[in-house]
């Protein structure tokens, strides 16, 4: 993927989860007819980019084997990829998935344990040279949420982002190549999401691209308990999303589409009167 230069406003990653246990859409896009008729609206929606994935990373979530998430996402990118030139993305904590996708039309590989989950992963990102998205998290899935706990939230994301990017340059990958995520809700309470969606300025500050993926986690329903199904959390989301875009955050990953890319136009024009 080619990344533009300082958009106005932050790229639109749609998510497509072709799971049947996702915290928020799983099951309704887990074939492919159903996923590719949800990219097609995802992308007419606004969408930049595309994110799928095959596995839930959802708290309490366990593992598939790498064979099921391959099934799952491959099918997938290959038939987009013969149909978009959409920059598409693979989440997936699993080098030999990341293999698979990139080499069936994926540009990006996103791994929420920012290439720790197996030893090869750092040098098998650097031999396929596609994007990386590095994520922070407290824990693994399964446990992520049972205690988080930090000192100094911000100081301590940031310094594990830098330290993962150091890790992923000394691995070959290249630096332009590299995003960082804080991983908003992977082992974070409502007070952690907070501090650091207030200050993702220092976040962007480590001099990387920054995704931020807020879009209907928890933490909306824990601050307005009407919200508590996922999709009933979408003015919650669009307010992080907001937040983060004046932040100055490159991309934001959300599962509503239309309704970012409308709060992002309305948002992006009162910056541009602004100036």
């Amino acid at each position: 993927m080619t990344r533009p230069a300082a958009p106005l406003r932050p790229l639109i990653m749609g998510v497509l989860n072709l799971t049947p246990d996702s915290f928020s859409d799983g099951g309704r896009f887990d074939a492919l007819e159903p996923a590719l008729a949800q990219a097609r609206r995802l992308i007419a929606q606004g969408a930049d980019l595309l994110d799928l994935g095959g596995e839930s990373t959802r708290p309490g979530a366990t593992q598939v084997s790498p064979e099921v998430e391959i099934a799952r996402v491959v099918p997938v990118i290959a038939a987009l990829a013969a149909e978009t030139a959409l920059p598409l993305s693979v989440d997936t904590m699993k080098p030999v998935v990341a293999r698979a996708a990139i080499t069936a039309g994926a540009a990006i590989w996103n791994d929420v344990t920012a290439l720790r989950h197996a030893p090869e992963a750092p040098d098998v990102a650097a031999e396929l040279g596609c994007q990386v998205v590095l994520m922070h998290m407290q824990g693994e899935p399964r446990t992520m949420q049972a205690a988080p706990h930090y000192e100094d939230v911000v100081a301590e994301v940031c310094q594990f982002l830098g330290a993962r990017a150091d890790a992923a340059m000394a691995a070959g990958v290249a630096r332009e190549k590299i995003w960082l995520d804080p991983g908003i809700g992977f082992g974070k309470t409502l007070d952690h999401n907070l501090a650091l969606l207030a200050h993702l300025d220092t976040v962007c500050a480590l001099g990387f691209p920054v995704i931020l993926g807020a879009s209907r986690k928890r933490f909306i329903q824990a601050l307005h308990p009407a919200a508590e199904a996922p999709d009933g959390r979408g003015p919650g989301s669009l307010a992080a999303a907001l937040a983060g875009a004046q932040a100055g955050v490159a991309a934001l990953r959300v599962h509503d589409v239309a309704l970012t890319a409308q709060g992002l136009a309305v948002w992006s024009a009162i910056a541009s009167a602004r100036a």
